[in-house]
C-alpha cells in the first residue's frame, strides 16, 4: 500500500509538533513502525492482520497506523485525542481499502466492550502518561483481546516482565503474568523518537494464556497487592494485616507469614485472592 506522503512530510505540512501535555513523542522513521508490526506479526506465528480487528490508541502522525494498513487488518478503529492527528487519520482512511473507524476521544473513556470487535488486536505506541492505566483496564478483559502489542517506557516494560525477588518485580507484574505470555520485541533508544525523550522505550507482546482468572479475581489480586507492595520491605504479617481471612489465604497459597511482596509469586497472589 502506497501513501502519498510520508511521516515527515505529514508531520511539516500539518505544523505537528509534539504536545509533552499529552504524552507525546513521535516515531517518523516508516522503517522503524513497520518493524515493530513485523516483529509482533512474526512472534504471533501470523502473515499478516488478514480477517483481524485491530484498535490502536494514539496514533498521532500515523506511523503505526500506516504499518497496520499495510497488512491489510479486517478493520481498524484509531482513537486518538488531538484534534490536528484527526485530520490525518481522515487522510489516511481516504487512502486505504480498509473499513477503517476514527474516533476522536481520550482512550481512558473508551471500553473495549462497546467496540463490539472481539476478538481484536491492540497496537499502541502509548502516551506516557497513561500507559499503566491503560494497561491495567485491557488485562481484566483479555478474554476479549487476540494479542496487545504495545510500546512503554523501558523502565515500566521491566516492571511488568520483572521476576520474582527482583526490585523491579510489583503489582503490574504479578497481574501482567497472571493474564499473559509477555515477549519483549524491540527496545528503541530516544533518538528513534521527535522530540527525543529522556528515557527508551521498550515494545512488548502480550498473548492472552489459555486460561485466565475472571475479572472479580483479578480485582481481588489488585487489592492484595496493592497492600503487599504498599509496604514491600515489611512481611506480609505486618503488610496483609487487613486482609480478611489473612492466614487461612497464605496457608491455601503455601506462603509463610514472614515473606515479603517480592517474594511471592503470580500463582500464589491468585490462589490467595481465590481463597474465599
Amino acid at each position: 500500500m502506497d501513501f502519498q506522503k510520508s511521516l515527515r512530510q505529514t508531520v511539516e505540512e500539518y505544523g505537528l509538533m509534539a504536545k509533552k501535555s499529552l504524552g507525546q513523542n513521535f516515531l517518523l522513521n516508516q522503517d522503524i513502525t513497520d518493524k515493530i508490526i513485523r516483529l509482533s506479526l512474526e512472534k504471533q506465528g501470523r502473515k499478516d492482520f488478514e480477517k483481524t480487528n485491530v484498535l490502536e490508541i494514539g496514533p498521532g502522525p500515523g506511523g503505526l497506523t500506516r504499518a497496520v494498513l499495510k497488512q491489510m487488518p479486517k478493520t481498524l478503529t484509531v482513537v486518538e485525542m488531538d484534534d490536528r492527528c484527526i485530520e490525518i487519520m481522515q487522510e489516511l482512511k481516504s487512502q486505504t481499502n480498509v473499513e477503517m473507524t476514527v474516533k476522536n476521544a481520550d482512550a481512558l473513556e473508551i471500553d473495549i466492550d462497546d467496540l463490539g470487535l472481539a476478538p481484536l488486536q491492540i497496537v499502541s505506541n502509548l502516551p506516557y502518561n497513561i500507559s499503566v492505566p491503560l494497561l491495567t483496564g485491557w488485562l481484566k478483559k483479555m478474554n476479549k483481546i487476540e494479542a496487545m502489542t504495545l510500546m512503554f517506557q523501558k523502565e515500566v516494560a521491566e516492571r511488568i516482565t520483572a521476576p520474582i525477588k527482583t526490585k523491579d518485580y510489583g503489582r503490574l507484574s504479578v497481574l501482567a503474568q497472571l493474564v499473559c505470555n509477555v515477549q519483549k520485541l524491540w527496545t528503541l533508544s530516544p533518538d528513534c523518537f521527535v522530540p527525543a525523550p529522556k528515557i527508551y522505550s521498550t515494545v512488548l507482546l502480550f498473548e492472552p494464556l489459555k486460561e485466565i482468572p475472571s475479572t472479580e479475581i483479578l480485582e481481588k489480586v489488585e487489592k492484595i497487592t496493592s497492600l503487599a507492595f504498599s509496604q514491600r520491605r515489611k512481611m506480609i504479617r505486618q503488610s496483609l494485616k487487613n486482609l480478611p481471612n489473612m492466614e487461612k489465604r497464605c496457608e491455601a497459597a503455601g506462603v509463610a507469614l514472614t515473606a515479603r511482596a517480592e517474594e511471592i509469586t503470580p500463582a500464589q497472589y491468585l490462589k490467595m485472592a481465590e481463597e474465599p
